[in-house]
């Protein structure tokens, strides 16, 4: 089969305010906005692939960078090559100019996009084009909610999850220690021990706040307190590793296998969390989970802001022979995941897992009509 060529690579950021009613606050602020950058590539055929590159709180100049950079690197190119056109945007751009992450997101939606393309021309699910089956795989309550509440608010929040099927939560930590337990304890006393618990910090937390959690938190049996720390502190994650026995989880804001490989040779995290459309796309995200593999970790990718990062997680896990928990987006309010494409991302069964969309691709198709009525919002995502 002949590849076609890359014509043409567009990026398209799209916004949406959200009401005071639907606002959560977490250790990276309260929400006001959600943001995404989606990237669309055209071939010489006239095939067109969708993607998501992570909006890194700069959603318009992550889009410029696709529109500008990527796109003069990578047009021309073969367009079912996806690993010699990241080989080559890699080259010319992450490892030799520059840009770091706003780079390695830009180069995430291209990489998703190009996938989506490569699916189109065999008419295969992405799951059975990385070489896996549409197993169930776990998911746990997740996206922008669960944060800092009242606990009997909070409480009354995480019943209605349990009760729509999840068997694990995720709770916003990174308040203040004290605030930070009270609410652990809270969600535990109320549900009991058949729910997974893990926690998330969002960076907000100094080595005296682990050292001040963790004892409770080994208490209610957390099953995670995720990144503590900002990704390059090495030392304060060597440090809290030795605090306590809740393990550590990272690698939401960890970029490309090289990053990860340093993340996993120092050996202080116990589950790594790659997101599809920040790391490097499916093409690098494979090659760390089979780096975490040979560690006999689990990888739990983090979930961005739409149904396309959403579908094509959970064809990732099911490619994968160490999938840990998928991230279900339990926001209140989210039309990029309830409404940019033609049906929902993903369901939840009675077992609190969920299987991949069937159909080619992703198993969705995208509303280009919704992303016309959503255009970027300027101002920040959290204040």
């Amino acid at each position: 089969m002949n590849s076609p060529k890359i014509a043409d690579i567009r990026a398209v950021p799209i916004s949406f305010p959200v009401p005071p009613e639907h606002s959560v606050r977490l250790g990276i602020g309260r929400s006001v906005k959600r943001d995404a950058v989606l990237v669309r590539v055209e071939t010489d055929e006239g095939h067109v692939g969708w993607g998501e590159a992570h909006h890194g709180r700069s959603p318009g100049a992550v889009a410029r960078l696709v529109d500008t950079t990527l796109r003069e690197l990578a047009v021309g190119l073969e367009a079912f090559d996806v690993h010699g056109v990241w080989a080559r945007i890699y080259k010319m751009q992450l490892a030799s100019h520059g840009m770091g992450a706003a780079a390695a997101l830009a180069l995430s939606g291209l990489d998703l996009a190009l996938w989506d393309l490569r699916c189109q021309a065999t008419g295969w699910p992405l799951y059975r084009m990385l070489g896996g089956s549409a197993k169930p795989i776990k998911a746990y309550a997740g996206g922008i909610a669960l944060g800092y509440q009242e606990p009997a608010k909070l409480v009354d929040e995480a019943r209605r999850h349990v009760a729509s099927g999840y068997r694990a939560l995720k709770l916003r930590v990174g308040d203040t220690a004290a605030r930070d337990v009270a609410r652990v304890r809270a969600v535990r006393e109320a549900l009991g021990d058949g729910i997974e618990l893990l926690v998330d910090a969002n960076t907000s937390y100094t080595l005296d706040d682990v050292r001040r959690v963790m004892p409770a938190f080994e208490e209610c049996s957390v099953g995670w307190l995720e990144e503590p720390f900002p990704p390059q502190d090495r030392r304060a994650y060597a440090t809290a590793a030795t605090l306590g026995r809740v393990p550590l989880a990272a690698g939401e804001n960890h970029y490309t296998r090289y990053e990860f490989a340093q993340l996993l040779e120092d050996g202080h995290v116990g589950f790594v969390q790659p997101d599809l459309s920040k790391t490097g796309g499916l093409t690098e995200a494979m090659r760390i989970a089979a780096m975490a593999s040979a560690q006999k970790l689990t990888v739990n990718p983090h979930t961005s802001a739409t149904a396309i990062n959403m579908a094509a997680s959970i064809h990732f896990l099911c490619a994968v022979d160490n999938p840990g928990y998928f991230e279900g987006d339990v926001t209140t309010l989210n039309p990029f995941r309830d409404a940019l494409a033609d049906r929902l991302p993903y369901a939840l069964d009675d077992q609190g897992c969920v299987r991949p969309p069937e159909g080619v691709g992703i198993g969705l198709t995208i509303d280009t009509a919704f992303i016309a009525d959503h255009p970027l919002i300027d101002g920040p995502c959290y204040v």
